[in-house]
């Protein structure tokens, strides 16, 4: 279990369709745990000290990194953005939820349900905020209503504004700099994972119809 609040930003070393290596830096797991790379739960197949320590984020001072590789199934590649990474990508990180710590944003799986697109982003209206349209497949897209939660590239965010073809969400200065989101651009695609509770209504919606 996640809560989609990023820890850090990492940096893609090598990716292939069965492995993916990063440096990550500010964390510290062990064999087996669990990270979300992107919104993407994966285990730890290997780890050791990186070669160099990162920032937590652009501009800032580094800190210990550590150098982890995951396995990934044909799954993960053909329901994420994983197959788009390349060496030296930024990717957002989370170390999974431990019990008695906050639940800052909502429930995230790390469980990814498929990949949108960023339509456009532009400044908004207050002059610090940045607007993002995300347009999103139909099924994700039905899950998402005014003022709930979707997660994006691994990061709890609030739905503003709905159309036909996407959604619309805000980023702060502080998403702006600690994740991958402040940086990509128009075309890029991103990782989704709709509002748990939504998907559970969902199905039993459709069960008893």
């Amino acid at each position: 279990m996640f809560t989609g609040i990023i820890n850090s930003l990492g940096a893609v070393v090598a990716v292939s369709s069965t492995n993916l290596t990063i440096d990550a830096p500010g964390v510290v797991e062990e064999l087996g745990a669990s990270i979300a790379i992107d919104g993407c739960c994966l285990t730890v197949t290997s780890h050791a000290a990186a070669p160099a320590d990162l920032p937590l984020a652009p501009g800032g001072t580094p800190v210990a990194t550590t150098r982890y590789t995951f396995d990934i199934l044909p799954e993960t590649v053909s329901h994420t953005r994983i197959r788009e990474l390349a060496p030296g990508a930024p990717v957002n990180l989370e170390p999974a939820l431990r019990a008695g710590q906050p639940l800052g944003g909502h429930m995230v799986q790390g469980h990814v349900d498929g990949v949108g697109h960023l339509r456009s982003r532009r400044a908004a209206s207050d002059g610090i905020a940045v607007d993002i349209w995300i347009d999103l497949p139909a099924d994700i897209l039905a899950l998402c209503i005014d003022r709930g939660s979707i997660t994006i590239n691994g990061i709890s965010l609030t739905v503003m504004e709905l159309d036909a073809g996407g959604i619309r969400v805000q980023l702060i200065p502080e998403t702006q700099q600690r994740t991958n989101l402040g940086t990509l651009a128009a075309g890029a695609q991103v990782n989704l994972e709709a509002d748990v509770i939504a998907r559970y209504v969902a199905r039993l919606l459709a069960a008893k119809g």
